[in-house]
């Protein structure tokens, strides 16, 4: 069972490695040689921490953000060396662009991090939230109310910007965090957990609140995942074959977040200008994300006078084109399309190629998308308010996009400060995964002595 899809990462000495014991404080466990029994260990200073910070207040809350992205600014120069070590193994494993794009921390995006640990600042505490309330005609008085879900443990793959939103997430949201960010990025986490740890010992907090799991490896994963009666859920972010794996071999309840095989439809009555924009930007700002496009269906009466231009702008851009035989048919001099196969239209690719295809009607692509997606994030443009809302309803994914881009998926875009993932199930959370989806509720009660009769 593999439940790590990076390649292997040479081991790295000097302040990243004792970053990482730091970090990890491997002293305090006995068993430190037994990864289930570390793992539980560990979770159990979670609980214990969770327990103590559950009730906290927000302004104490925000305290500790603002001081965290302080914090990671102090750390820049060590988090940034640590993550250098991480790259250099990456880029002799062979890692593609893409895979290289999304592991690297460089200055702005580390600040970028601080910036949302601060903006998380600004949003309202959920724990504590009313849900609904009512009283009954005995006099009993409801309440439902948002409560922290305890101990978070996260599973996710060469993302060190996701150890600080996940961190900051469960602090604010009132939980404890374990982490299993993986190898390739497991000194630039250690160093961003090192940084995260030290700052809530000064300001007086448990360091347990967030702890990682790395130095126990793989086998520290599968514990993390079996440590039923310790963790309260198991969230993992990654490839298809990790998310399957914690799903599949976890005990632990999961939130599953899935890939992003995501579409673009370019509608009859699309605006091509606007069209093209949307297709470039969901294709091209960043590859290596689960909420960039992945296949472009075009309706037939578009095709001659859009995909000229949008197959050259798209090889102008560096990307390699998958088509059918009317795409292969619509390309201008110069510009090469692959022939498409079915695996084409099931790919996440995470790198600069697309799957493009021709659709005779609105109905054929409606069909396409439930056939292959994936259940993340599919995109309309159109200038027909009926075919739009013929898409929004009957798209069965966690996010529908009527002319905007698919890149707009995301915790810090839609105003949720970050997330933990992208959720493409139906219990508990869907869609970007912020604050209130790490909460759950509690009843509570209050009587003047009724009985029931």
């Amino acid at each position: 069972m593999l439940i790590q899809q990076d390649p292997p990462v040479s081991s790295a000495t000097g302040e990243a490695e004792s970053s990482e014991r730091t970090e990890a404080d491997l002293g305090q466990s006995a068993g430190a040689d037994d990864p289930a029994l570390a793992v539980a260990q560990a979770a159990r200073r979670s609980r214990a921490a969770a327990r103590l910070w559950a009730n906290a207040s927000r302004s104490r809350k925000d305290a500790v953000l603002a001081a965290w992205a302080d914090a990671l600014g102090q750390a820049a120069p060590d988090i940034l060396r640590a993550n250098a070590c991480d790259l250099a193994a990456a880029l002799k494993a062979g890692w593609s662009d893409g895979l290289l794009d999304r592991l690297e921390l460089t200055e702005r995006r580390l600040a970028d991090c601080a910036e949302g640990l601060r903006a998380l600042i600004d949003l309202p505490d959920p724990v504590g939230q009313v849900v609904r309330g009512s009283t009954l005609p005995n006099g009993l008085r409801l309440r439902q109310v948002r409560v922290p879900l305890g101990v978070v443990g996260l599973i996710y793959e060469a993302r060190p910007n996701v150890t600080v939103d996940a961190a900051g997430l469960a602090l604010k949201s009132g939980n404890a965090c374990l982490l299993r960010g993986g190898q390739a990025a497991q000194h630039s986490n250690a160093a961003i957990v090192t940084a995260l740890r030290r700052s809530l010992s000064e300001s007086g907090w448990p360091p347990d609140l967030v702890q990682s799991i790395d130095p126990w490896g793989r086998p520290g994963a599968v514990a993390l995942m079996r440590a039923r009666g310790l963790v309260d859920v198991v969230i993992p972010r990654g490839g298809a074959d990790l998310i399957a794996a914690v799903v599949e071999q976890a005990t632990v309840p999961v939130i599953e977040t899935g890939v992003g095989n995501v579409h673009v439809y370019v509608d009859a009555s699309a605006e091509l200008e606007m069209a093209l924009a949307i297709l470039l930007n969901a294709k091209t700002q960043r590859v290596s994300v689960c909420n960039a496009a992945e296949t472009l269906l075009v309706h037939a009466a578009r095709a001659d006078d859009f995909l000229p231009r949008a197959l050259a702008a798209l090889a102008a851009a560096g990307v390699v084109v998958h088509g059918d035989a009317r795409v292969q048919a619509a390309a201008p001099p110069g510009v090469a399309v692959l022939a498409a196969t079915e695996t084409d239209w099931a790919t996440e690719y995470l790198g600069l190629e697309i799957a493009v295809r021709v659709v005779d009607s609105l109905t054929e692509a409606l069909e396409h998308i439930r056939a292959w997606s994936s259940g993340h994030t599919e995109a309309i443009v159109t200038s027909d308010l009926v075919a739009a809302q013929r898409f929004v309803d009957e798209v069965d994914s966690a996010a529908v996009m009527v002319n905007a881009s698919t890149r707009f998926t995301d915790g810090g875009q839609f105003g949720l400060g970050a997330e933990v993932g992208i959720s493409t199930q139906r219990l508990h959370a869907r869609g970007p995964m912020g604050l209130t989806e790490l909460t759950c509720t509690k009843w509570i009660v209050w009587g003047q002595g009724q009985i029931r009769p």
